[in-house]
């Protein structure tokens, strides 16, 4: 199969690569960048385990093609930290005891950062809307939702 060469940025870095046609950004993220943050669940877009931010926007990377990702602009949850200073999701995250697994929660840092990029003031509704392409079997979503009206609060003040 012939190779194309793409070309986007990943957390602020240029990444250049020649890959095959048919690879989805998800497989070229964790096996090419070595960005293994992004977790692969169900395959089919479902449980949002591989949520990245493509453009501002909340994506599951298993139904991306690499390809189409040319020339974007992409954050995964390994770009979320500055200079090691946890984003303010993070610290929520933790403080609020919405880790559990962890399985789920890079996808549900990205899906709530794309929002509070979008709405800085959501309300509870918003926030439902926004992680509902995430699924969690551990923290029954309540702790999760609480995080992350504490971290818009914190960027509100």
């Amino acid at each position: 199969m012939k190779k194309i060469n793409i070309r986007f940025k990943v957390n602020g870095r240029q990444a250049d690569l020649n890959i095959a046609p048919n690879k989805r950004l998800l497989d070229v993220l964790r096996d090419d960048l070595g960005l293994t943050g992004t977790k692969e669940g169900c395959d089919i877009g479902e449980c949002g385990a591989c949520t990245v931010v493509l453009n501002g926007r909340a994506v599951h990377s298993c139904l991306i093609l690499a390809a189409q990702a040319n020339g974007a602009e992409i954050i995964t949850v390994e770009g979320l930290t500055q200079n090691g200073e946890l984003h303010p999701l993070q610290k929520n995250f933790l403080e609020h005891g919405a880790v559990q697994c962890g399985f789920c929660i890079p996808g549900m840092l990205l899906s709530s950062y794309a929002l509070l990029k979008e709405n800085p003031h959501p309300r509870e509704d918003d926030i439902k809307e926004a992680i509902a392409g995430n699924l969690c079997r551990c923290t029954g979503y309540k702790q999760i939702i609480q995080a992350v009206e504490a971290a818009a609060n914190e960027n509100n003040e």
